[in-house]
């Protein structure tokens, strides 16, 4: 019942920035947790970021804390993954997904617990 498309990716260099968004269509997305994973090639898919339905709380990778800030527009039925600093090792796709039911610490950063997966969007960081 909801769709995602992820946009923004594209190919920067070593210490930029890039918006990335998550648009959701059909109902119910403003009472979803949403989060953020990415993978690289060979790699396992793992958790980015997350961040509750209300916006109240949010979790961030190790490997990205400090860096990166996840939030959401619920009016705007949009998702959203600001990357500062950006490294040649965050180079990978990078996928909106929503979780429909009992959200909480531990499930947010579980890809098994989402419901709805975005088709991803390719970040590419270049020396």
């Amino acid at each position: 019942q909801v769709q995602l498309i992820e946009s923004g990716g594209g190919l920067v260099q070593a210490g930029e920035s890039l918006r990335l968004s998550c648009a959701a269509s059909g109902r119910g997305f403003m009472s979803y947790a949403m989060g953020w994973f990415r993978q690289a090639p060979g790699k396992e898919r793992e958790f980015v970021a997350g961040i509750y339905r209300s916006g109240a709380r949010t979790f961030y990778a190790d490997s990205v804390k400090g860096r990166f800030s996840i939030s959401r527009d619920n009016a705007k039925n949009t998702g959203y993954l600001h990357m500062n600093n950006l490294r040649p090792e965050d180079t990978a796709v990078y996928y909106c997904a929503a979780q429909r039911t009992s959200y909480n610490s531990t499930s947010i950063q579980r890809p098994a617990e989402y419901d709805y997966w975005g088709q991803g969007t390719q970040v590419t960081v270049s020396l």
